[in-house]
């Protein structure tokens, strides 16, 4: 049996794939000092995960069965893998201590817990009734962390246990450990969750604290902390802004959809198309007059309601100056000439332009990469008229106004455009509907 069991794990030992793995964790600072959850998209491959803010994330290049070893010696082997629903499990510790073992479903879900006092050597446990699915074994003491990843393919629905086979390997057992995650009455708070990761792959994380959320950009080449950076930003209409920091600029990460001005006065809604044409007060609109485009897309506002001095921002931030735009252009591509009248920049569109938003497909010269964390979505626009850019299912721009007028008519404002890699600078009619950034003061 011990000859059966070495060879089937050599056989294993052959068939994996080590490579460079990752570990981030998080912090905060600022307003608040706990992160709730984080939302981990990767850029370069449209795949995210939602974590606890307490979670551990496991960036690894390796697809299938993998494993993460961090810290001294320590090895740990399961078998058969993947399995119908009971494995192996073989722990080999180079120090007495307190050992928990976790299992966790693919979202960091609690399966199964256990914590034992293990002696220096060889230890064997045994899963069984796992159900059909992927999982993550944790494996910590104080001075280690692994882990590795199983597959069961069971159909049916067992009963998830975990026992010791090997009772002269241990000793001073501690109580099993509730599936709800409690050890002991006091509930487990942190999980491994890995993500498929290939080196050069653009990461946009998401922290939330609260009301609060700010956005993280980056480019892993070493396990570290992230650190969020959390500012308050939110409007009359009490919505929740993620923030940005792009160089000295702090952004708001969405589009504006306050209905309110600053003072709580309301900001007309004007649905139609020549009323719209002939104002000269501040007015939105969703496009298309779908509230759906304006909850996810931000509304589209005209200059006056920007102009306006009851303010449209939240308190504390403003609609950014031409000039405002031209700092974050020229740190971004400096290529960007800011003295140029229409399209200028060789990649700025593509950095601002959300990767994974299908409305901007058109050529992979155009799409967007999102690396400085702007996330400019294809809201469309109105124009002076009344009129729409497009129809919903036809794609267009995101065009923003800025603060500074240009004429009695005009003002200044930024178009990304879906067939160009640029950005436009130009200065529309002030009775057009376009998006808002803020920036803070």
């Amino acid at each position: 049996m011990k000859t059966l069991v070495l060879t089937i794990l050599l056989i294993l030992a052959s068939l994996k794939i080590y490579a460079q793995n990752y570990q981030i964790n998080f912090a905060a600072t600022g307003a608040v000092t706990t992160v709730d959850s984080v939302k981990v998209e990767n850029l370069s491959q449209c795949t995210s995960l939602m974590l606890a803010g307490t979670d551990t994330l496991i960036l690894s290049a390796t697809a299938g069965i993998n494993e993460t070893g961090i810290a001294h010696e320590f090895k740990v082997n399961i078998y058969p893998n993947p399995s119908p629903g009971f494995f192996s499990v073989e722990l080999e510790t180079t120090a007495a201590g307190s050992v928990q073992i976790g299992l966790f479903d693919i979202s960091g879900k609690v399966v199964l817990q256990r914590r034992e006092f293990l002696q220096e050597g060889v230890h064997q446990f045994r899963l069984s009734g796992i159900h059909g699915g992927v999982y993550i074994m944790k494996v910590k003491s104080e001075d280690f962390l692994y882990a590795t990843k199983l597959i069961s393919n069971e159909t049916a629905r067992g009963f998830p246990e975990i026992e010791n086979n090997a009772s002269t390997s241990c000793s001073n057992k501690q109580p099993f450990l509730s599936r709800t995650g409690e050890i002991n009455g006091v509930g487990s708070t942190r999980s491994i969750i890995p993500m498929l990761f290939n080196a050069g792959d653009t990461l946009k994380l998401t922290g939330r604290s609260a009301n609060y959320r700010t956005v993280s950009m980056l480019f892993p080449v070493q396990s570290q902390t992230v650190t969020f950076q959390f500012t308050g930003c939110s409007d009359a209409d009490s919505n929740h802004y993620a923030v940005v920091q792009i160089g000295s600029q702090l952004w708001m990460q969405e589009n504006l959809k306050t209905t309110r001005y600053r003072d709580g006065s309301e900001i007309p809604n004007v649905p139609d198309s020549a009323m719209w044409g002939r104002l000269s007060t501040g007015a939105y609109c969703d496009f298309h007059n779908l509230p759906a485009e304006g909850e996810y897309y931000g509304r589209l506002y005209n200059y006056f309601a920007v102009a306006d001095s009851r303010n449209l921002c939240p308190t504390g931030w403003h609609v950014p100056s031409h000039s405002e735009w031209n700092v974050m252009e020229k740190l971004l591509d400096n290529t960007v000439d800011t003295t140029a009248l229409g399209g200028t920049g060789t990649e700025i569109g593509r950095i601002l332009k959300e990767g994974c938003e299908t409305r901007w497909a058109y050529l992979d010269s155009t799409y967007g990469i999102n690396s400085a964390g702007f996330t400019a979505l294809c809201t469309n626009f109105r124009n002076a008229s009344g009129a729409w850019s497009k129809a919903p299912d036809n794609n267009h721009d995101d065009c923003f106004w800025t603060a500074t007028s240009y004429n009695a008519s005009s003002a200044w404002f930024r178009s990304l455009r879906w067939c160009y890699s640029d950005i436009y600078a130009l200065f529309p009619m002030k009775k057009a509907g376009h998006s808002v950034r803020c920036i803070k003061y």
